[in-house]
């Protein structure tokens, strides 16, 4: 793979090189070349820098997962820095947001309605329509200001590697949320880390069903196959409905998703085994979240593929470890081997710890971020000699296996016992009617804080909270068996599909 150092010349490389290979399409779509997304990156940043746009200005990109989105985010990174916003936002966080990251314009889907109109608009932010021509290929688009802007720019053309390509805020479930300036040497990094741990090929087709505004969907979902010159089949966002019905059109050799959207695959993958025999994939990736090694087992029958497990953060630009593909060791419950940076585990005074004793994970390498902006207190607390501490916890094998016991926010200190979430889940999994967990502290008067779970149990099961609490106790110390334990029909999910652990307890009714 030739090394490249910004998001164009990525593309340029692949466009000299394959001028007629499809990077993108979509359902129902004419596919879009390599060559044609050069030119729709060249017109962009020419548009933007008409527009007053140039390179370390902030764009907003408030719209829904299509083709358009992923070619925007490039195009517009490669002449400004791109903010991908959830489109589902209310008109408050769309305002925190975009106040907070000074953006200079905003991008909207031309006919959209959203609130982020009204709020840039509020702000004095420029608002620019985004139409598709579809007919030029999936993802194709061309710009026009609807609101005064600057008529010339001083800081035109194409973004250097050190200039700010994505810029994302972290997710602020405990505090106010951090802004993550990502450069074009971050991302680029990234996505030559990812298509080589997944030895992508340029054959390979990649049916991308995560969100657009997330740095998993982004960089592994389309940074890492354009890094190749390989495809990608554009969905609009993840819908168990269509899946299987989109696998049979893309064809596709492999797909990257959070744990929930596998473990709903799965559930409807029964009535679908002629499309999955016809389709085989190569591999499936998971990312974002710990997997359940018994979804796991199962995923890798039903879709006889290996599943990859793998292990991002915003901050590193997505991956940081990563289980190697077949014929190498693969850990179940292990989210792998250094993949791209760096991987340490540290104690509390900043020391490197040996192999097999838990300590917070450090990472360092040309993926990993310089540092939040504008924010001393943390980037002190975040950087020590060179390294950046994640805030998971874990342990390195002697070959260099990484296993995760938990965030260290979310370790549930039930008074002075620290009980790890991941392990209650674990055991919970193990219990054949069970088939999604979700373990998480709860407020106790005396003990600061016991064990909790949220259970959705498989079709046609059933279980009462006693059941499985003695299933738990032969397998757990009594301490971490959940003190109460909720059946519902499904879990709360963050905008991105993640369960989140942070918060649950009061969004379920069981806070102080």
């Amino acid at each position: 793979m030739k090394k490249f150092t910004t998001l164009s010349e990525m593309i340029a490389i692949h466009a000299n090189a394959t001028p007629s290979a499809t990077v993108i399409t979509a359902p129902s779509a004419i596919p879009l070349t390599y060559f044609g997304l050069n030119q729709l990156i060249q017109n962009t940043v020419a548009s933007l820098n008409k527009f007053g746009i140039g390179r370390g200005d902030r764009v907003g990109i408030v719209m829904s997962n299509c083709p358009e989105m992923a070619t925007a985010f490039i195009a517009v990174a490669s002449g400004s820095t791109a903010a991908p916003l959830n489109m589902a936002y209310r008109a408050d966080e769309l305002e925190f947001y975009l106040d907070d990251l000074k953006a200079k314009a905003l991008i909207v889907a031309k006919g959209s309605e959203t609130p982020a109109r009204a709020v840039a608009a509020k702000l004095g932010i420029a608002i620019l329509e985004l139409s598709p021509t579809p007919e030029n290929g999936a993802g194709s688009f061309t710009l026009a200001s609807i609101s005064p802007a600057n008529s010339s720019t001083k800081n035109g053309g194409l973004a250097q590697s050190a200039d700010v390509a994505l810029i994302l805020h972290t997710s602020g479930t405990t505090s106010r949320p951090k802004i993550v300036p990502l450069s074009h040497t971050n991302v680029c990094a990234s996505a030559r880390n990812i298509s080589s741990t997944l030895n992508l090929q340029q054959n390979d087709r990649e049916l991308h069903v995560m969100p657009l505004f997330h740095i998993h969907g982004l960089i592994a979902g389309v940074l890492a196959p354009m890094a190749v010159g390989s495809q990608i089949f554009c969905t609009p966002g993840f819908n168990a409905l269509k899946f299987y019905a989109w696998m049979k059109e893309c064809k596709p050799t492999w797909y990257t998703a959070v744990p929930t959207m596998h473990q709903t695959i799965l559930s409807r993958a029964a009535g679908n085994m002629d499309v999955i025999q016809s389709n085989p994939l190569r591999f499936i990736r998971s990312s974002s979240s710990s997997m359940p090694t018994q979804v796991i087992g199962e995923l890798e029958k039903v879709f006889n593929a290996p599943l990859i497990e793998s292990y991002g953060m915003t901050e590193a630009a997505h991956q940081m470890a990563s289980n190697p593909l077949p014929p190498a060791k693969r850990i179940p419950g292990s989210v792998g081997i250094a993949a791209g940076p760096e991987v340490g585990i540290m104690d509390t005074q900043g020391n490197l710890l040996p192999s097999g004793v838990i300590g917070e994970v450090v990472i360092r390498g040309e993926n990993v971020t310089l540092g939040y902006e504008n924010n001393a207190k943390a980037n002190a607390e975040a950087f020590v000699h060179g390294w950046f501490r994640t805030g998971d916890q874990g342990s390195l094998s002697s070959d260099g296996y990484l296993t995760l016991t938990g965030r260290l926010k979310e370790i549930i200190n039930r008074g002075g016992e620290k009980i790890s979430p991941l392990e209650v889940d674990e055991v919970l999994m193990l219990h054949p009617a069970v088939m999604q967990v979700v373990t998480f502290a709860m407020p106790h008067d005396k003990l600061g804080e016991d064990v909790a779970a949220a259970v959705v149990l498989r079709e046609g099961f059933s279980l009462n909270e006693n059941e499985l609490r003695e299933f738990a106790g032969t397998k757990l110390a009594a301490f971490k068996v959940p003190r109460k334990i909720l059946f519902m029909a499904e879990i709360p999910k963050g905008a991105t599909g993640k369960l989140q652990r942070i918060g649950l307890a009061s969004k379920l009714g069981l806070g102080e």
